[in-house]
């Protein structure tokens, strides 16, 4: 009989994973109980906190504080009022307050496995893609130091490093809206040229399955410790806008602009910037992403015009900047 906790934050691109986790890993032979440490500032009313009781009614939800610096271990445990054999955490941001008290949770409770929901935004790219898991690092981001902490507390530890996200009970949906605010009011897509740069967009739950695969053969993911965590079916920007324009039906009209004119408002990065699940297919055993983006554009359609995305006020000035200059 193995305890899972996870370690849930109020919300944004990492905020179905939980949730998602939460399901896959009730159908886990391993695991006998689940426990969601929630940060308590999340929205209840929104997705996918309100559909915690409905979806995983079995999974126990802890409310607390989590942006509380001052809290410690003693203070987490106090709250959960139990040792866990497993641990995720899709959290913490650093080493300090919560992050710093859950692996000391988790070195006090002897856990099995310490998983932590890192990001590839960590990554500094020196023209090698797919990224590979050595790619050079910010040493100063929050969560390369969360890393460091945990695995100098010897702990038994493994750190993913997923991209861009989304789900059917998203809170955040801004990289794929970007896309479908332009086309059905019938704007020019601004894309940073030459268009074909790669993104790798996720399913949330082909994240949650990736996250659980680590009980799969704890020793091998131990052993390699970090992932690239993402799917292994790749777009171009320009072949994003052409599914997404598909989808709703509508004209599709792309200017290329100077990357050297910035972002704007465009949602991913100026040049490639991706990942692959090799890693986690070969040591994990990982079977790969069991969704599309081109399937899952006809549900996110549908999402975005309950949302009211058709309706919404939007500004193009910044578009309008880079097309015309």
């Amino acid at each position: 009989m193995s305890s899972a906790l996870i370690v849930q934050n109020k919300g944004g691109g990492h905020g179905e994973l939980g949730f998602q986790l939460a399901k896959n890993l009730q159908s886990n032979p391993k695991i006998t109980s689940i426990t969601i440490l929630q940060d308590s500032a999340c929205n209840d009313a929104k997705e996918p906190f309100v559909s915690y009781a409905s979806d995983i009614p079995n999974v126990n939800i802890i409310k607390a504080d989590l942006a509380d610096e001052s809290m410690t271990a003693s203070d987490m445990q106090s709250l959960l009022k139990q040792p866990f054999d497993y641990v995720w955490d899709n959290s913490s941001k650093g080493a300090v307050g919560a992050g710093k008290a859950v692996i000391d949770s988790a070195k006090e409770w002897n856990s099995k496995l310490l998983t932590y929901v890192s990001s590839a935004g960590i990554y500094q790219p020196n023209d090698v893609f797919p990224m590979p898991e050595t790619t050079p690092i910010k040493e100063s981001a929050g969560q390369v130091q969360y890393e460091k902490y945990a695995i100098e507390s010897g702990l038994p530890f493994v750190s993913f490093r997923p991209q861009y996200i989304y789900g059917e009970k998203s809170n955040k949906w801004d990289y794929i809206d970007w896309y479908f605010d332009r086309l059905v009011r019938g704007e020019t897509l601004p894309i940073p040229a030459p268009g074909t740069q790669k993104v790798s967009l996720t399913n949330s739950a082909d994240v949650a399955s990736l996250l659980a695969s680590v009980l799969n053969d704890e020793a091998a993911a131990v052993e390699q410790t970090f992932f690239n965590c993402g799917t292994d079916e790749l777009c171009e920007y320009d072949e994003v806008a052409k599914l997404c324009a598909e989808v709703a039906g509508t004209e599709l009209n792309i200017q290329h602009y100077d990357v050297s004119l910035g972002k704007a408002k465009f949602p991913f990065r100026m040049t490639d910037f991706y990942v692959s699940p090799d890693l986690a297919k070969s040591k994990l055993g990982w079977e790969g992403a069991k969704n599309s983006l081109k399937d899952d554009l006809k549900w996110y359609f549908e999402s975005y015009k309950a949302r009211g995305g058709m309706t919404k006020d939007i500004s193009f000035d910044q578009d309008k900047e880079v097309l015309g200059a």
